[in-house]
């Protein structure tokens, strides 16, 4: 069995979504199992002592904004500094990847194209009708996973890998764990990738 990288994320963050990319060519480049584990990341940082963007400080909210610009610059990603349904729960997609996941599909490029929608493409994620399309377009059978994303064992699933989150240390998303070892935030992937090649050997 090969060995793993644990990628807790928030369905709905704009630096899983710069992350995502990076993060399947390491596990490809490496030969990892990439684990999804898409979290509730209120839920999150209410037992962690976050603060949700919307009342995060004017200072903070702003520099944000220019990171994301940077980033975007930086890695050739396009992005909306504010997509039209930026903030929503998260939940129903993120029941949709895990759905997909238990359903025996790799889920990478399903996550990244969520996020994509949210990012780039100024869609609801929180919508049927856009779920579908985008499994559709993977070749999934949309209205199938849909289907099991609302079955209430999906959602259990859900509220299991953020219990296991916050029981690991995670405070934010995305967090990465290699061997045990945490990274917090895609600008750390870099240092991820040379923990990796250094464990392996490589």
């Amino acid at each position: 069995m090969s060995e793993s990288i644990d990628a807790y994320y928030w369905i709905n963050s704009d630096w899983a979504y710069f992350g995502g990319p990076r993060l399947k060519a390491m596990g490809k480049r490496y030969g990892l199992t990439i684990n999804h584990r898409p979290i509730d990341l209120t839920t999150v940082y209410a037992r962690t002592g976050g603060i949700k963007l919307p009342y995060r400080s004017a200072e903070r909210k702003n520099y944000r904004l220019i990171e994301m610009r940077r980033f975007s610059e930086i890695l050739g990603m396009p992005i909306n500094l504010e997509p039209k349904y930026f903030c929503v729960t998260g939940h129903l997609p993120s029941f949709f990847v895990i759905a997909a996941e238990q359903s025996g599909h790799e889920v990478a490029d399903l996550t990244q194209a969520i996020m994509t929608a949210i990012w780039v493409e100024d869609r609801n994620a929180e919508d049927d009708d856009t779920l579908i399309d985008v499994g559709n377009s993977l070749g999934l059978d949309g209205p199938a996973i849909l289907a099991k994303a609302k079955d209430p064992r999906t959602e259990l699933i859900y509220m299991k890998y953020t219990n296991e989150a916050i029981a690991r240390g995670v405070w934010g998303a995305p967090f990465y764990f290699f061997r045990g070892e945490p990274f917090w935030g895609q600008d750390r992937l870099e240092m991820l990738d040379r923990t990796i090649a250094k464990a392996l050997g490589q």
